[in-house]
């Protein structure tokens, strides 16, 4: 619907009118409220008809039935249906198939339902019971959490089974990853802080090191000094008379 056929449908004068920023502009003649939405490239849109005067907002009438549509649309992030197909036919390999497990296990904890497709490829047909083997399997890593809506059923050259999550257990399993996951954590911390102990320590004994080199040095610097000293007192007190005819001995 254009915009003039919107501003027209408004056969009511006076309204009362409320801005595009939601500002109360109050009660204008219609012809006024039609000229405003127009400078503003909006619409002028009857949102409380039944009231006396009705009230119109100036707004971009395209966004504002966008809007309306998405309000009423039913929103659900669980219970859709995933499909998780075993490959081309009975012969897949056990790590394919814990992966395929492992990707239905996401699924299940988020809340939707699986269904398994398993094929058959030529003459596989005549050996069911792989397939379903391989069903089975498929199931037992996730009875944890899942519970067979639907068991196995032919559909063609294929089996189809329907797996639901199973919402106490789903909560059990959550609880417990929750737990371990903090243990982890805890675990990490606690090595964390050993090693800091010891680094802690190996810090402490390095400095006791440098203080106890630092005590020796200073000791036989004043060992040094002493001697020194001694020798320049010998050396003051003694006749240098006697000291020149001594060295003249060789004595």
């Amino acid at each position: 619907m254009n915009r003039t056929r919107v501003n027209h449908m408004i056969r009511i004068s006076p309204i009362r009118l409320i801005g595009a920023e939601n500002e109360q502009i109050g009660v204008v003649e219609t012809h006024e409220a039609i000229r405003m939405a127009e400078e503003a490239g909006l619409d002028l849109v009857e949102i409380v008809p039944d009231s006396r005067p009705p009230v119109c907002k100036i707004m971009d009438y395209g966004k504002y039935k966008y809007e309306l549509s998405k309000k009423k649309q039913p929103t659900s992030k669980g219970n859709e249906l995933k499909e998780i197909r075993l490959g081309r036919s009975i012969k897949i390999d056990k790590h394919d198939l814990e992966i395929r497990s492992a990707q239905a296990r996401r699924f299940l904890m988020d809340g939707h339902k699986v269904q398994v497709i398993q094929r058959f490829k030529g003459r596989e047909f005549a050996h069911k019971d792989l397939g379903l083997a391989n069903l089975r399997m498929f199931f037992e890593a996730l009875e944890d959490i899942a519970k067979v809506e639907q068991p196995p059923k032919p559909f063609g050259r294929q089996f189809t089974m329907l797996l639901a999550p199973d919402k106490a257990r789903v909560e059990s399993v959550r609880r417990k990853l929750e737990k371990e996951k903090a243990e982890d954590l805890a675990e990490q911390q606690a090595k964390l802080d050993e090693e800091i102990a010891r680094l802690d320590a190996l810090d402490a004994l390095e400095t006791d090191d440098d203080d106890h080199e630092a005590v020796e040095a200073a000791k036989n610097q004043a060992k040094t000094e002493k001697t020194k000293k001694g020798k320049q007192r010998d050396r003051r007190a003694g006749n240098p008379v006697d000291d020149e005819i001594a060295e003249l001995l060789g004595e």
